[in-house]
């Protein structure tokens, strides 16, 4: 595995290339969202790193690559978007899409009677 320094002192090696399928996902969004997003790299662990993307309509889009090198290759290569992090001003433009809340709940979303709590007796 071939392996070099960038100007910025980071280490580099064929591992880091991007995913053209990442690409093309992160390319779409783009183009569905106002062609312009502000991106968080986030670090997530043995499953690599997130790239949440806020796109210019305040929808919120999300890829995971293996490294923070990749997701940092991902933002330099793509000029639409601009890293940021999560303050207020972000987080307060984010609007989800319809149906957001239930797609990330799951199998819960759809559900009609819950269990009662485990910890109901310590309550």
């Amino acid at each position: 595995m071939a392996t070099e320094i960038d100007s910025a002192g980071t280490e580099k090696t064929e591992s880091n290339s991007i995913p053209k399928a990442t690409l093309a996902a992160v390319n779409s969004f783009l183009a569905d969202h106002g062609n312009s997003a502000s991106v968080v790299i986030q670090p997530i662990g043995r499953a690599g790193t997130r790239l949440t993307m806020v796109g210019a309509d305040g929808v919120l889009g999300d890829q995971v690559v293996a490294s923070s090198a990749v997701a940092r290759a991902i933002v330099d290569s793509v000029d639409q978007l601009t890293e940021a992090e999560w303050d207020r001003e972000l987080v307060s433009s984010v609007n989800p899409a319809r149906g957001h809340y239930e797609k990330m709940a799951g199998w819960v979303a759809r559900q009609k009677t819950f269990p009662k709590a485990r910890n109901q007796a310590i309550v």
